[in-house]
């Protein structure tokens, strides 16, 4: 008898033990929450600045209902939740009639924010917002948001998480068609699901390591529970390494893909930037060297944005400017996702069985590599076409289509626009296929920062299976990091969860 009181004791001093480490934890989270907590109603102009026909001011926070009640003239029943209503919008103080608009309740909890809140739709000019937004700062308990503080709040209320807010963010910049659908795929949680799956497995990982730790002595873990998460552990590594392995398609549809124009002087480089960006954007010059700094420009290609990039004539050079000018041109081909490769389609051998040694020649002299990954980020331009005798022009064309062992060769002319759908068809193709189709196949990453926390994830989780049958503890801390690192990228991770776990799967304590 006093022995299993004895046994009782220790083992609910040691479930006891492990609830207090965790609760320290969970303590110091609901201190962080309850600091963010803003008691104080924000209010802001939310649908951009400018004359417009109708402009939008949203409010959100508990003196919502007096703004609504005191602006609208309600002073019994609140309109029905998001309803619109045609009201004067009035000055609380002096009475003065503002505006007549729309209203809009949306009561907490079913709200953007979680909170209550209110929206005014009102004429655009600015001297109606002006008097609409001075009359809801004369309230009290009302000050101007701050920069994205309405999604901070929808974020802290559960109704966002961290990858849906950056997906938010990505769709209102988004300036293509697929940039727009990446970041509404994002948005919807795609994203967030994948990784929640992944912080959900790791929870239970961690929970059952850090259960064995404590109470195996008292045979209250099963047996083969190690196991199950020497396996769990391994597939998520998996996993995780193939999400890695994606070839930063997201990131380079969410920030533009990178196109350098690069070759020789007077090949035509200014001319193409000029004709794809549709207007002079370089200048254009028959004397050699007329570029000497890197001009930029952002193009829609198909729906995927572009940082289009002219480039210094590569040529041996004296000229102190023109030699920095082809530094700089060498370093922004070989940072480059994509390069055209431009050459004088003059320049070209007459005798056309030496045309494909002629163009490997050049390209080694543009690409730092002249095989495998490089020539196939590579397209070749054979400008100036217009200036071929016709014959020579079709019979070179056929000699391209049966080159092999080089990049897609598009024969073009700047001056007539000669060969110019076929190029931008090659171009579309090699954007598309470096930044995906993205709504197809699995979400990809968009952020370096979450490259990074994955990253960190996968060395975590390989510090578990070092230390696994070295030190249970150490493992169980590779484990605690990896959950750490994708908490950093949700926003959400909490140690009560895993208590939850603990208690769900084994009874611990009864």
């Amino acid at each position: 008898m006093l022995l299993r009181s004895i046994c009782h004791w220790v083992r609910r001093t040691s479930v006891q033990g492990f609830m207090t480490r965790f609760t320290r934890q969970l303590c110091s989270r609901k201190r962080l929450h309850t600091g963010l907590a803003d008691a104080e109603t924000i209010f802001t102009l939310s649908s951009g600045h400018g004359r417009c026909g109708v402009a939008v001011i949203r409010v959100s926070g508990p003196a919502s209902e007096t703004a609504l009640r005191c602006m609208a003239g309600l002073t019994r029943s609140l309109p029905p939740p998001r309803t619109a209503m045609l009201r004067s919008i009035t000055d609380p103080q002096s009475k003065e009639v503002l505006d007549r608009g729309l209203v809009l309740w949306f009561p907490g909890p079913n709200s953007f924010t979680g909170e209550d809140s209110l929206e005014f739709h009102i004429h655009g000019g600015p001297a109606v917002i002006t008097a609409v937004l001075q009359a809801l700062g004369s309230m009290p308990g009302m000050r101007p948001a701050e920069a994205g503080e309405f999604t901070r709040r929808a974020f802290q209320a559960g109704k966002l998480g961290l990858t849906e807010v950056e997906g938010l963010g990505d769709l209102i910049h988004a300036e293509t068609e697929a940039q727009r659908r990446q970041a509404l795929r994002q948005m919807s949680g795609e994203l967030g699901q994948l990784y929640q799956d992944w912080t959900d497995r790791l929870k239970r990982c961690l929970a059952h390591v850090e259960a064995f730790i404590d109470f195996s002595e008292d045979e209250l873990i099963e047996d083969g529970v190690l196991e199950q998460v020497d396996g769990s552990v391994d597939g998520l590594r998996s996993e995780m390494a193939r999400h890695l392995q994606d070839e930063r398609r997201g990131e380079r549809l969410r920030s533009g893909v990178q196109v350098v124009i690069a070759g020789a002087t007077n090949a035509g480089k200014s001319s193409l930037l000029n004709t794809l960006c549709q207007r002079p954007a370089a200048i254009v010059s028959p004397i050699a060297g007329t570029t000497r700094d890197v001009v930029e420009t952002a193009l829609d290609v198909g729906g995927f944005p572009v940082l289009l990039s002219d480039t210094a004539g590569l040529r041996d050079s004296m000229d102190l400017v023109e030699k920095e000018g082809i530094r700089r041109a060498r370093e922004r081909v070989e940072q480059a996702d994509l390069t055209l490769l431009v050459v004088d389609s003059t320049q070209l051998p007459v005798n056309n069985q030496q045309l494909k040694s002629f163009l490997q020649q050049h390209l080694s002299t543009v690409l730092p590599s002249s095989e495998g990954q490089m020539v196939r980020r590579c397209l070749l331009i054979l400008n100036k076409a217009d200036l071929l005798p016709g014959e020579h022009r079709l019979q070179l064309r056929m000699e391209l289509g049966r080159l092999s062992g080089l990049p897609p060769v598009s024969l073009i002319s700047c001056h007539t626009s000669d060969g110019l759908q076929d190029f931008l068809k090659a171009l579309h193709r090699s954007v598309k296929t470096l930044c995906g189709d993205p709504l197809s196949d699995a979400p990809t990453l968009t952020q370096a920062r979450h490259r990074a926390h994955i990253q960190q994830c996968v060395s975590a989780l390989h510090q578990y299976a070092q230390y696994r049958d070295l030190d249970l503890a150490l493992a169980a801390e590779g484990v605690r990091l990896a959950l750490t690192s994708l908490g950093r990228i949700t926003g959400r991770v909490g140690a009560e969860e895993i208590l939850d776990i603990i208690f769900k799967d084994f009874c611990i304590g009864k």
